[in-house]
C-alpha cells in the first residue's frame, strides 16, 4: 500500500470507516490512470429504471457488472443477478435481482479500472492473510437517485444497513440540485460513529462491512422545477 493510499487504510483500520474528500480520492486515482472524466460521468444518463423497489418507489435507475480481481488483474465475469438475503436488506432482499448490465465501455474505461486497481490494492492489502481470497468477487453498481416535488429520493431505502461483503467503496459521480444526502455510519450496536455528506465528484466514502452500518438520508430537489439527482459508483469486495 503506497503513501496516498495508507491514510485511508489506518482510518479504515481504527474507526471501520473513511471519508475521503475529492482531492485526495483524485490524487489516488491519477497514480491509476485516471482520465477522461467527463466521458465516465456522462454514462450515469444511461441507467435502466430499477423496477424491484419493494416500497413501490421509481425513483432509482441502475446498471450492475460482476468482476474478479486478483494480483493477475482484472476480468469481467458473465452479467449475473445481484443477490442479498433478506438478513441484509429487509426491503429488497431474497431475490435474484437482474438489473442492466453496465456497458462495455465503462466497464473497462480508465476511471473505472483506476477505482478498482485502488481498491483492490487498499482492501486487498486490509484483510488478514488468513481470510485473504487469491481472487475477489467484486461487483460495480451505478446508481441515480431522483428527487422530485413532494417525492423524495431514498438512496438506501432499506435503511442503516450492512451489504453482506467486505469492503465497500461509495464514490460521488455527481450531485445535481438536492438537499440532505448525508451519509452516517454507526457501529453494530447501531450507536453513531459519524456522518458526513459527499458534495463534489469523486468525494468517496470507504467501510468495512464486517464493523460498520451504513446508510444515506433520503433527498429533496433544491428548485422543484429542475432536475434533481444524486449519481454515486458503488463497489463491493467478498472474498
Amino acid at each position: 500500500m503506497d503513501g496516498l493510499l495508507q491514510p485511508v487504510g489506518t482510518g479504515l483500520k481504527q474507526q471501520g470507516f473513511a471519508f475521503v474528500e475529492a482531492e485526495e480520492m483524485a490524487a489516488i486515482l491519477r497514480r491509476a490512470g485516471l482520465a477522461d472524466w467527463a466521458h465516465f460521468a456522462d454514462s450515469w444518463n444511461d441507467l435502466g429504471l430499477d423496477t424491484y423497489m419493494a416500497d413501490g418507489g421509481r425513483y432509482r435507475r441502475r446498471r450492475h457488472a460482476a468482476f474478479e480481481l486478483s494480483t493477475a488483474g482484472i476480468a469481467r465475469k458473465p452479467h449475473q443477478p445481484h443477490y442479498q438475503s433478506r438478513d441484509y436488506n429487509p426491503l429488497n432482499g431474497g431475490l435474484a435481482r437482474w438489473f442492466e448490465p453496465i456497458r462495455d465501455d465503462v466497464a473497462g474505461h480508465p476511471v473505472m479500472v483506476a477505482i478498482l486497481q485502488s481498491c483492490f490494492e487498499l482492501f486487498d492489502g486490509l484483510t488478514p492473510p488468513e481470510i485473504r481470497p487469491a481472487a475477489w468477487h467484486v461487483e460495480a453498481h451505478q446508481f441515480r437517485i431522483e428527487a422530485q416535488p413532494g417525492k423524495e429520493g431514498r438512496p438506501t431505502p432499506e435503511g442503516l444497513h450492512r451489504d453482506g461483503v467486505d469492503w465497500v467503496l461509495v464514490l460521488l459521480v455527481a450531485r445535481v440540485n438536492i438537499a440532505s444526502g448525508m451519509t452516517t455510519i454507526h457501529d453494530m450496536d447501531r450507536a453513531p460513529l459519524g456522518s458526513f455528506t459527499l458534495t463534489q465528484p469523486l468525494d468517496s466514502a470507504l467501510v468495512d462491512d464486517d464493523r460498520v452500518y451504513h446508510g444515506v438520508t433520503p433527498v429533496e430537489p433544491l428548485d422543484p422545477a429542475q432536475p434533481a439527482y444524486r449519481d454515486v459508483l458503488v463497489v463491493t469486495f467478498r472474498h
